[in-house]
């Protein structure tokens, strides 16, 4: 079993912030200062989770330049008060820099959810057997 330290306990409720601004921020019609604010949170909060120079190496790996550098833009052009392009690109920049981590967050979900049609699809969205899922 691993440690959580103060600073990455620190850490996920900064993100968590993060995340609640950048929602929040959505549901009233992309407002940039939100948008801008919840991004900031949420980078913050990742270099406080799994450090500044992991972060650092995760976003700058050579395999995950171009989806870096659509996220890093997405985040700028928020910043600069371009929120709904800006937004855009970051979605296509998390999906690129995430997309090797879905299919474990939905067998994770599927394996909380005891919903057999829920089950079926977050089954067929991981690739994995049904038969695992028991």
């Amino acid at each position: 079993m691993f440690t959580i330290t103060e600073f990455q306990k620190i850490g996920v409720g900064i993100s968590g912030f993060g995340l609640f601004f950048l929602l929040f921020g959505v549901l009233l019609y992309f407002d940039s200062v939100l948008l801008a604010f919840g991004n900031v949170l949420f980078l913050t909060g990742l270099a406080f989770i799994i450090g500044l120079q992991r972060t650092a190496m995760f976003f700058f790996q050579r395999q995950k330049l171009r989806a870096s550098s659509f996220f890093l833009g997405g985040v700028a052009l928020v910043l600069m008060r371009w929120p709904v392009v800006g937004m855009v690109m970051e979605t296509y920049g998390f999906v690129l820099l995430f997309k090797s981590f879905f299919p474990v967050a939905f067998q994770f979900l599927g394996s909380l959810v005891n919903l057999p049609f829920l089950n079926t699809i977050l089954s067929k969205l991981s690739g994995s057997s049904t038969s695992s899922m028991v």
